[in-house]
């Protein structure tokens, strides 16, 4: 089955599935776990992860910034650091320019 399909039919992931949708060993993924604080898999009883498609899709931009883009760890948290805030201040900045063209409404 290719993992577009299993991604698609599954909410939940082992850390085995996972290692092998994205072709990295599982102590990798571990290791990924205690220094990228944004991935965050569930654990249930006896310490399981599951992994939902969020944590795949970030594990892949790790991947990407790490193996393609040669960056080292620290430069990829910087990364992803930067794109979460840049994400985050779109919506906020959205909600100000609405909320200044309805008051400019109101003045004319």
């Amino acid at each position: 089955m290719a993992s577009d399909e299993l991604l698609t039919e599954k909410k939940y992931f082992s850390i085995t599935e996972v290692s092998q949708i994205c072709n990295i060993k599982s102590h990798t993924l571990r290791f990924w776990e205690k220094e990228f604080e944004e991935l965050k898999p569930l654990t249930r009883k006896g310490n399981r992860r599951y992994y939902q498609k969020e944590d795949i899709e970030l594990i892949k931009r790790i991947q990407s910034l790490l193996y393609d883009s040669g960056m080292t760890i620290s430069g990829a948290k910087k990364n992803l650091n930067f794109r979460n805030n840049s994400q985050n201040e779109n919506p906020r900045s959205k909600k100000i320019l609405e909320e200044l063209e309805l008051l400019l409404d109101k003045i004319k």
